[in-house]
């Protein structure tokens, strides 16, 4: 029992210094070394719970899917939250180099995409069913595919790539129209999102989800550490 629980320690001191790093130097930047040595472990030692750093960034995507629940559950029918959620990310991703490079690796990599994904189905099934009453889940895993794919579009610029309210306008739309949401009310939707200060929403949101990260990594080790110790997330 102590062994596990020695185990459990460990594992969650990884995923807090990681994740922490993650957000504010980048994923990419990043390598396991790194995270080893502030932790004053063996690579070896570190890999043995976590074999690459794609594991840890799982973990952080799993974290992200609980946040955006919980964003979700603050009042915004599910049709605007989803709206003002991806309109949030294009703006971090345009104005922030980290936030990019956390959620563009999150959609490259196949195990945290096929995280985003399933998630992402769960989400879709509940905010369009009125729409696609007669789907089938495997028709709502399908076109999940296909949204993530306009989305990771959204979030990946170029030189060549429209300005962000543009780009917003046309994934929004798209997104939409696969999920037979009709014109009148993309047009509505869109035309809400826009008008609201996005850029701002979209810098809270990502100060918030890292504030939501440091409490859930703590609450975690201190319920390790205190079992008997009421959780307070």
């Amino acid at each position: 029992m102590a062994r596990k629980k020695e185990n459990n320690v460990t594992k969650a001191g990884i995923v807090r210094v990681a994740t922490e790093k993650f957000l504010r130097t980048g994923y990419t930047s990043t390598t396991v070394k790194s995270i080893a040595q502030e932790l004053g472990i063996s690579t070896g030692h570190l890999t043995f719970y976590y074999p690459t750093k794609e594991h840890l960034l799982a973990v952080l995507v799993d974290m992200l899917c609980d946040f955006q629940w919980k964003m979700m559950d603050k009042g915004e029918s599910g049709l605007s939250a989803i709206s003002l959620e991806l309109t949030a990310m294009a703006s971090m991703c345009e104005e922030n180099e980290i936030a990019r490079d956390f959620y563009l690796s999150a959609y490259t990599q196949p195990m945290t995409l096929d995280i985003i994904r399933r998630n992402d189905v769960r989400r879709a099934k509940g905010v369009f069913k009125q729409y696609c009453p007669d789907w089938s889940d495997m028709r709502f895993v399908e076109a999940e595919v296909l949204v993530s794919g306009i989305e990771y579009a959204t979030l990946m610029t170029t030189d060549f790539s429209p300005q962000l309210d543009v780009r917003i306008c046309g994934a929004l739309n798209q997104i939409f129209s696969i999920y037979n949401v009709p014109e009148d009310v993309r047009r509505r939707l869109i035309t809400e999102v826009l008008q609201q200060d996005y850029r701002g929403i979209g810098r809270q949101i990502f100060a918030d989800f890292m504030a939501y990260i440091e409490q859930v990594n703590e609450q975690i080790l201190e319920n390790l550490l205190n079992p008997n110790k009421e959780e307070n997330i």
